[in-house]
């Protein structure tokens, strides 16, 4: 992920819980049910906060700018 990149879908999948959860807008801050990890952002910037032993993988979906900006 490019920090210019467009923000498609903005999501993780927890290992332990197995939720996934997706961020829909900004300020859109979730956890998963059993609190390892949150996601935020929506489509405007990709947070993520999580537990130091937690176990999660990231299932966003971004794409480059096509004007390079």
């Amino acid at each position: 992920m490019n920090y210019d990149d467009i923000i498609i879908r903005n999501s993780v999948r927890c290992l332990d819980c197995r939720d996934e959860i997706v961020s829909v807008h900004r300020h859109d801050f979730k956890y998963c049910r059993c609190g390892n990890v949150a996601v935020d952002g929506g489509d405007q910037y990709l947070r993520r906060v999580y537990k130091a032993d937690a176990r999660w993988e990231d299932t966003s979906i971004t794409k480059p700018r096509e004007d390079g900006k």
